[in-house]
């Protein structure tokens, strides 16, 4: 797998790179984009009958995207060479290694140099281009072409992709979150299969870890959040909790499941030796986008990761056998073990462009034929976006990818919401999760409300 790396991200990576740090980077700087964006042209939406390409007539579109490696920009550029073979008077000029920032300011502008078609690896930034109508909403192109969205593409990616009913993008395959287990050392200790539920976990990451004086030989699991993929939205995934009520308000202080993982992960902090014990070895690990990776080096027996760990360790090739499985789930919904959280590229059309029905028409090709879909999937070691594609015997698939596959299929999987100030109710939420895991904060419930009361001020000062 290459997952694409975000362009405006100075950092060695492996041909494998996590979308986490995307998110993050995107929450964080989440103020600025959106001050970009609020002025941004409305352009039009009227599903497509604004420019000559569906008269035969010739047209250039141009799209931008983030993809940067070699191998990405092939796959991107052998799809829009096929798109282009399908639609001979439909010309696309693709621009490549495009941070959100420079899209943003291309989407404010407007103008001749604006792109029509843009994609982009941060879903936390949908909430503010579906609000801000910097991209244009796709249901009327959808129910123009009979596209049941509802039956085309998981639930979840289909949740990230849309804003208070405005469907402003669409899914451009995705990423889903698992186990990775050592099956070496789950041999070694006389553990048979991969942990269901989080009592299971605790108890198979306890038996798994070795100690090594005063630190750890192998450490079952690393529970802290700043443990690569470890976050905070990742774990509440296998609880399916409510971020937002009805009107809108934060939810962190009033859905019990937010403090059943706080709970949890502290739990799972304490038993396994303690914050700063955890964080000390913490301090060890390797870059998580190479050979050096914990998991990799076996200094952890338990990793949750996304699908594109698979072709990392199928090309970095650990000194054990390991394998994949769901990400185990509380207890109390032990029903729900296949789920886990997802998320992804998505495209759109600005809503400034004058292109807009030969713009539609590239992104539902890219998003809806098959085939588009599983050749891209199958290039860059992605989950693909659609129902078909996932279902597909031209998809490229292993039992360790499989995994991926499910969680992605299966009902009960989620995401975390758009909102319209972007990823900072997430920050938000990870900054208490540092500070209730390390003991800075013991007051979970105030924590949760002061965090609720300071996610909510932040919205409101958004709108």
């Amino acid at each position: 797998m290459t997952p694409a790396r975000a362009p405006q991200e100075d950092l060695e990576v492996h041909p494998t790179t996590s979308r986490r740090s995307r998110r993050t980077l995107a929450a964080v700087t989440g103020s600025a984009v959106l001050a970009l964006l609020a002025t941004a042209c409305t352009g039009t939406n009227d599903a497509g009958g604004n420019d000559d390409s569906a008269s035969g007539k010739d047209v250039t579109i141009t799209f931008w995207h983030g993809w940067s490696q070699d191998s990405e920009v092939k796959a991107i550029n052998d799809n829009i060479a096929a798109f282009e073979k399908a639609h001979p008077n439909i010309h696309v000029k693709t621009v490549g290694n495009i941070a959100d920032d420079k899209v943003n300011q291309a989407l404010r502008a407007g103008g001749d140099d604006a792109p029509d078609v843009v994609s982009s690896f941060t879903t936390n930034n949908v909430g503010m281009f579906c609000s801000t109508k910097a991209l244009a909403d796709l249901k009327p192109f959808l129910e123009k072409d009979r596209i049941d969205a509802a039956k085309t593409f998981p639930a979840a990616m289909l949740n990230y992709t849309q804003y208070q009913g405005n469907q402003c993008s669409l899914p451009l395959l995705g990423d889903a979150f698992g186990l990775y287990y050592n099956k070496t050392a789950f041999a070694n200790a006389g553990i048979t299969a991969p942990p269901k539920t989080f009592s299971e976990f605790a108890d198979v990451a306890a038996r798994l870890t070795i100690a090594d004086g005063g630190g750890y030989k192998q450490l079952g699991f690393m529970p802290l959040y700043h443990g690569y993929e470890s976050t905070t939205e990742h774990f509440l995934g296998q609880y399916g909790p409510t971020y937002f009520d009805s009107p809108g308000k934060s939810n962190l202080a009033t859905d019990p499941k937010i403090a059943s993982m706080l709970n949890w992960q502290k739990g799972l902090v304490d038993k396994l030796g303690g914050y700063d014990k955890l964080d000390k070895y913490r301090a060890t690990f390797g870059e998580e986008f190479s050979a050096k990776n914990p998991f990799h080096t076996g200094q952890v027996a338990m990793a949750i990761d996304g699908e594109w760990r698979t072709a990392s360790l199928a090309e970095n090739k650990p000194d054990f056998e390991w394998a994949t499985a769901p990400f185990p789930v509380p207890d109390d919904q032990a029903s729900t073990w296949g789920r886990g959280y997802q998320t992804g590229t998505i495209v759109g059309i600005a809503s400034s462009s004058k292109k807009q029905a030969a713009a539609w028409e590239l992104v539902k090709y890219l998003t809806t034929d098959t085939d588009a879909v599983v050749s891209f999937a199958n290039a860059i070691h992605n989950v693909p976006s659609t129902f078909d594609a996932l279902n597909s015997p031209k998809l490229i698939s292993d039992p360790n990818f499989k995994t991926f596959l499910d969680i992605a299929k299966n009902a009960n999987s989620g995401t975390t919401p758009a909102s319209v100030n972007g990823g900072a109710y997430i920050v938000s939420l990870q900054n208490l999760g540092y500070a209730y895991e390390s003991g800075q904060q013991k007051d979970l419930a105030g924590g949760l409300a002061a965090t609720a009361k300071e996610i909510d001020a932040a919205i409101a000062q958004a709108k």
